[in-house]
């Protein structure tokens, strides 16, 4: 009877120590004496602003109408959305949360945007969130288009069709999802074969190694440059690589014979963004040329951090040179979102940084889901950096 009660005694003990660090209370100093904030605060960041979305966007089956145009909801605009509202609830499990995610998968009867033959990365990627879903309780309907949909791309020789790198993230990680849940090591492959024919065939090559980013698509490629004759690289497109190649690698295998390079390209970005972030800590939508469309904006800037944040936390990056960066891109976030959880310095929709203009604290972009999306993945990534 001792012995059990000295038990129950430790494991209360142990819940405590656990519910009591729920939010968390350590923080990371850079070489420059600056903090991470708390973990509670991260959190709460999160949360507000998530808060808002969901409140505002309750009806998960609502269209949107941008421009005169009718959209479904589970284009990748919003498909982006849940893949960050599925990192918040991996830090913060949260039944409303889960709720949110399933009742819009089955508004859309776990299908994807133009059917399940669709080439198209773009309307692939609600399929990241599918895939989430179903790990956490499977069922074969909820990745049945997803897994018919990329199987056609496994079987069929074309590998070119991420011609613009956005594409990169849309898709990417859904093949790394398949591999996990199917242990089919032809995804791997195949994602190998169309990252490398967007990296070095499409319009030349779509990764410039000397600068160690991406043209956005083969329109940005030598000779287009800016006004001011530099090159034109569009902080979201650089941002959606950097981040997919971060999600790719945490879902597939430490020995995925291709992950050496994704390593190698990885790296080379992340040192390349280093000098390229203001002084403020956001990045400019124009990333060589300040001139050019300079500026605050929250969904390049929150897709860094994510990926910054990852590398420190897998050992890719060292903590000593990229800590500052990812404290100082983080504050940047944090004053971004306004005090009932608008989101602000958002880029609209575009292809380059001259699109989706003006970008402010106030004004309030096309669409509203993708940033806040890339601000839960970059807030979950900093959020376990400050609990460790």
């Amino acid at each position: 009877m001792k012995q059990s009660t000295s038990l129950i005694y430790v494991l209360m003990l142990a819940c405590a120590f656990l519910t009591g660090n729920m939010h968390g209370h350590a923080q990371k100093t850079a070489e420059d004496g600056q903090e991470l904030p708390s973990a509670g605060r991260v959190l709460n960041v999160m949360q507000r602003a998530n808060r808002y979305f969901m409140d505002k966007y309750a009806d998960v089956a609502a269209e949107s109408h941008v421009r005169g145009v009718a959209r479904p909801s589970h284009i990748w605009t919003r498909s982006v959305y849940y893949e960050g509202l599925m990192a918040l609830h991996e830090i913060y499990p949260r039944e409303e949360y889960l709720k949110y995610a399933t009742d819009w998968a089955e508004t859309h009867q776990w299908g994807l945007h133009r059917g399940n033959t669709t080439r198209n990365a773009d309307n692939q990627c609600a399929g990241q969130t599918y895939l989430e879903l179903y790990k956490l309780e499977p069922a074969p309907g909820k990745i049945k288009n997803i897994r018919i949909c990329m199987d056609m791309l496994v079987n069929t020789p074309q590998k070119g069709d991420w011609t613009w790198i956005d594409a990169i993230q849309m898709a990417m990680p859904v093949f790394a999802l398949l591999g996990e849940v199917t242990g089919d090591e032809r995804y791997y492959e195949k994602a190998w074969q169309m990252y490398s024919q967007t990296r070095n065939e499409i319009g030349g090559g779509l990764w410039n190694a000397k600068d160690g980013l991406w043209w956005r698509d083969a329109d940005f490629c030598p000779p287009y440059t800016t006004p001011n004759g530099k090159q034109c690289y569009w902080s979201r497109g650089n941002g959606w690589v950097f981040a997919a190649l971060a999600r790719y690698m945490e879902r597939t295998p430490a020995n995925e014979v291709h992950r050496k390079q994704y390593i190698k390209d990885f790296k080379a970005m992340a040192k390349a963004l280093v000098p390229l972030q203001r002084a403020d800590g956001y990045w400019n939508p124009s990333l060589a040329d300040p001139e050019d469309y300079g500026g605050k904006e929250s969904s390049g800037t929150a897709l860094f951090v994510f990926g910054m944040a990852w590398g420190i936390r897998q050992g890719l990056l060292p903590a000593k040179e990229y800590m500052p960066v990812v404290i100082k891109g983080w504050k940047a976030l944090e004053e971004a979102v306004h005090s009932n959880g608008f989101l602000g310095y958002v880029q609209g929709t575009g292809k380059q940084p001259s699109e989706g203009q003006p970008v402010t604290y106030d004004h309030e972009p096309d669409f509203e889901d993708y940033a806040l999306g890339c601000l839960l993945m970059a807030g979950s990534e900093v959020y376990k950096l400050c609990r460790e």
